[in-house]
């Protein structure tokens, strides 16, 4: 909740696997917030707790706090390494596009990695034919599948992948996150078709043998150290920051 809470729980993630922190900063009530003095205080935070190599990727999402253009006035203003975009909330329709596209383009000249969430399968493909259309400016664009976002109980099965790779087609690296007890699960059949994956306390609390994790590091944990199995490795922060488009490979 607070910035020294999210400067320790950094460095534990860290330590355990991860490459990159998706950050949720808080106001004095425990409100969502997007506010960048909020975000400075946490980025130093993560900084001396977790160390220079960390990605750091500040989330932009509405919350219904927020419309899209006091999300890009903060992204403005901050100028994180990375962020993470809902096209649902920033480009949300054809109109939108006028402000969005040139926004997007703003991010690449400024060096801005950006993950962009999708939380449908029909998301997926019409961000795919933006894409092609030349609209986004990386032809191949790092995206997050958000699994069971609107499903019965908003619990998520390693299946809710499908309709995703299907309408995506292999138009550039993707993510998953996923919530409830099967995030594990999810993750896993993500890595085992050469994606990548986001776990912690945001979507799910379980470890997979139905025990509350007792930190988010334990969730990093349970993921990196079943990476093998897939015939995966873990990402370093220097791999991660080509893959978001930080740095060139």
């Amino acid at each position: 909740m607070t910035a020294a809470e999210i400067g320790r729980t950094a460095a534990a993630c860290a330590e355990a696997g991860a490459a990159m922190i998706h950050l949720h900063v808080r106001d004095d009530g425990g409100q969502h917030s997007l506010d960048p003095a909020l975000y400075r205080a946490a980025m130093t935070a993560v900084r001396r707790e977790a160390g220079p190599d960390l990605v750091i990727q500040a989330t932009t999402e509405a919350v219904g706090r927020y419309d899209r253009h006091q999300q890009m006035a903060m992204v403005r203003t901050l100028k994180p390494e990375c962020v993470s975009i809902a096209l649902r909330e920033v480009m949300p329709d054809e109109a939108s596009l006028k402000e969005g596209v040139p926004f997007l383009a703003e991010l690449k000249r400024e060096r801005i990695g950006v993950q962009y969430i999708l939380y449908s399968a029909q998301e997926a493909g019409a961000f795919r034919i933006l894409t092609r259309r030349g609209l986004v400016p990386d032809e191949r664009p790092f995206v997050l599948f958000v699994l069971g976002r609107y499903a019965k109980d908003q619990t998520s099965a390693p299946t809710d992948l499908l309709p995703f790779l299907a309408a995506w087609e292999n138009q550039g690296p993707f993510a998953v996150c996923a919530f409830g007890p099967k995030e594990g699960a999810c993750a896993l059949t993500a890595l085992a078709l050469d994606g990548h994956a986001r776990v912690g306390f945001e979507n799910n609390l379980a470890l997979a043998d139905g025990r509350i994790a007792p930190d988010n590091a334990a969730l990093v944990r349970q993921t990196a150290d079943a990476a093998g199995i897939m015939g995966r490795t873990v990402a370093d922060p220097d791999q991660t920051r080509v893959l978001v488009g930080i740095e060139s490979a």
